[in-house]
């Protein structure tokens, strides 16, 4: 019986991603987990990567949420090292560009979303804000300063 030759996979591109040093804990007021820089919006191009590149504590992601009408999205879903992960986008106008992870039975996770057309050092610059700690309490209203997200190109303000 005739095999039919499998094609080589090749390995997502590493996720340029920083995580904050500490894991979120219940009262916690940081609500940024981490930065991630990818390469390009298609969530079927940078998921993987981004998923490869996460921490085995943080658990199976089956969720994503991306806040924004750039990114492409493959429908409600897609798989990823073998299991679905479920697609949703928000547009919410007054958030900054994130993305969600959520694992059942292990927590949710944000991450802010450093524009690919940004340079490293504007992309240094960002993920290390969003990766510094936070000090404030539950009843502060105030949130964290975030730096203004890097336009697109030829896109102005």
């Amino acid at each position: 019986m005739p095999t039919t030759p499998s094609l080589p996979l090749h390995p997502p591109p590493s996720a340029r991603l920083r995580l904050g040093a500490e894991p979120r804990q219940g009262g916690s007021a940081r609500r940024i987990d981490g930065a991630w820089w990818p390469r390009s919006y298609d969530l079927t191009a940078e998921l993987p990567g981004l998923l490869a590149g996460l921490p085995d504590r943080w658990g199976h992601i089956t969720s994503v949420l991306v806040n924004g009408p750039m990114w492409s999205l493959p429908g409600d879903g897609m798989p990823v090292a073998d299991q679905m992960v479920h697609l949703r986008r928000t547009e919410s106008p007054r958030a900054e560009p994130a993305v969600c992870l959520l694992a059942p039975g292990h927590g949710r996770w944000d991450l802010l979303v450093v524009p690919p057309t940004a340079t490293e050092a504007e992309a240094e610059r960002l993920m290390t804000t969003a990766t510094a700690t936070v000090t404030a309490t539950a009843d502060d209203h105030a949130r964290s300063t975030l730096p203004e997200p890097v336009p697109e190109a030829g896109v102005g303000l």
